[in-house]
């Protein structure tokens, strides 16, 4: 899947070398609470690669149909996206860009593309984002909708194509 100029991308599946990118991408979505603990810079790393195993534990138990991809950039890497595809819907597991590379259309050209899939397939496109994330806004621009907390922490947003303008 590829998108135009602005916020060009494409997908690969992961690949057993992309273990380490994965983990700095994932490191990156908790960079402002890892600001806010005393930690040695170890007691971070080790804590990050603790709770990045587990999720991935976590996903793969879950979600075994999920598809694990790489969003690069004119052929570098930059993020990752994780999507489970059901008969019911699309449900966009995660998504995270590097920091560096934030901003410049990269995610809003994703979803796009997922808003275009699950509108062909006539399928609700489901996120869960933590409450404090500043993502919410973009995915509400797009259209989606808060439907419901999810653990205190997250919210539920779904997309679907009939409320689509």
């Amino acid at each position: 899947m590829t998108h135009g100029t602005e916020g060009a991308y494409a997908l690969r599946s992961v690949t057993a070398q992309d273990e380490d990118f994965l983990l700095r991408v994932y490191a990156s979505t908790r960079a402002e609470e890892m600001a806010l603990v005393n930690w040695t810079e170890q007691q971070k790393a080790d804590f990050l690669r603790m709770q990045f195993d587990a999720q991935t534990v976590h996903y793969k138990r879950h979600y075994p149909t999920a598809e694990y991809m790489i969003v690069e950039q004119h052929g570098t890497a930059v993020g990752r996206l994780i999507l489970e595809h059901t008969d019911r819907q699309h449900l966009i597991m995660d998504i995270a860009i590097l920091p560096e590379y934030r901003k410049l259309g990269i995610g809003t050209a994703v979803i796009k593309d997922l808003m275009e899939l699950a509108r062909k397939d006539n399928l609700p496109l489901v996120l869960r984002v933590e409450f404090f994330n500043p993502a919410i806004s973009l995915y509400s621009r797009l259209g989606f909708v808060k439907t419901r907390e999810v653990n205190s922490v997250y919210h539920e947003m779904i997309w679907t194509p009939r409320n689509a303008s």
